[in-house]
């Protein structure tokens, strides 16, 4: 009797593509849509990026991945292309390690701006989705945040997954937190000024760090920079289907970050997934940054709401026409510049308030 119902199923099966006018049902499917339009200069970065030939992300496994080129390689063929060079900045820098962390020391960067001191600290988080990149791709936001701020920028080079898995990236960047409040003075900085700052997953663990502080009775930050930061991992909202196949960030590529990253298993954990916290009251004050092409802009702006509810000042800003990454493209996308500055005003702003900005 089994066999004769597989035997009708496969005659119907076999039949449906052959009903006269019939579509397959690949074409029945509703099309996703495209991607909003880039704005120009944003474009250029996009072309760049297509031209220097990445393989998707999605398919390729984590050491693979790490080798592609990124958004900040598409805006230096940018700036060759035109025989320009990168944005020079007034900025030190040398490598350290921070003790204390999980694995024992922390690798990272500290960039300082020129003058006497002591300045402000921003303790920064590069984004990557916990599985790619370092502070050095991301070294034109820094450079920045840290010239324009007049700050000492510390970047985390926390340790990647899927080869070390949650939690050791939020217990490393709470590690580093930890460590700046009792010791920079050794960096010329100063300890009652610090705040937390990152990109995408990055932001993540800059929210985190506030949330750990908050619940260990900590000190906490006086300002977070959230960069459209991976809060969530709702695939399933507005800006997941509008940029299902946006570049340089999509559906897809999320997917794959969540595969290879144990934080998006950690469904209850808010020091995974910060918008899993059950309140968000008492977090600092709050620069918050979306952009339209991107799946996380709409967990951004939910999370800027919640913040508000919670009654945390937040100061939110989506720019319309660029994409994920686009923050340290100042050089070539205008809107770039723009965001700097919005949030390098909101960081100086903070740190008025809590002394004087050298």
């Amino acid at each position: 009797m089994a066999n004769t119902h597989e035997s009708l199923l496969d005659k119907v099966v076999a039949l449906v593509p052959s009903i006269e006018g019939a579509a397959p049902l690949a074409e029945m499917m509703p099309p996703l849509p495209e991607p909003p339009q880039a704005d120009p200069d944003m474009q250029l970065v996009l072309d760049a990026l297509t031209a220097l030939g990445g393989k998707p992300i999605e398919t390729l496994s984590p050491a693979e991945a790490r080798e592609q080129p990124t958004p900040a390689d598409a805006v230096k063929r940018v700036l060759q292309e035109r025989g320009q060079f990168p944005a020079t900045a007034q900025v030190s820098s040398k490598e350290i390690s921070l003790p204390g962390g999980p694995l024992g020391n922390i690798p990272a960067h500290v960039y300082a701006p020129a003058g006497e001191g002591p300045f402000p600290i921003i303790l920064y988080f590069h984004g990557g989705g916990f599985v790619l990149a370092d502070s050095k791709t991301y070294e034109a936001s820094i450079l920045a945040l840290a010239q324009g701020v007049r700050a000492i920028v510390v970047a985390v080079d926390y340790h990647l997954a899927p080869e070390h898995p949650f939690p050791i990236q939020p217990d490393e960047a709470f590690a580093a937190y930890q460590w700046l409040r009792q010791h920079a003075g050794e960096l010329n900085g100063d300890h009652q000024r610090i705040a937390v700052a990152g990109e995408s997953a990055g932001g993540n663990l800059a929210v985190v760090t506030s949330l750990m502080a908050r619940d260990k009775d900590v000190p906490l930050p006086i300002h977070q920079l959230l960069i459209y930061p991976l809060v969530n991992n709702d695939t399933q909202n507005a800006s997941y289907t509008d940029n299902a196949h946006a570049k340089p960030l999509n559906a897809a590529m999320m997917q794959w970050f969540f595969q290879h990253d144990s934080q998006a298993t950690e469904a209850d954990s808010a020091y995974a997934l910060p918008d899993k916290a059950t309140s968000l009251k008492a977090l600092p004050p709050t620069t918050l940054i979306t952009a339209e092409i991107d799946p996380l802009y709409e967990e951004g702006r939910a999370f800027a709401e919640r913040l508000q509810q919670d009654g945390v000042p937040v100061s939110y800003r989506h720019f319309d026409g660029v994409t994920h990454e686009f923050f340290g493209m100042a050089d070539v996308v205008a809107k770039a510049r723009e965001a700097q500055v919005f949030a390098i005003g909101e960081l100086r702003k903070a740190f008025a308030g809590n002394g004087k900005i050298h």
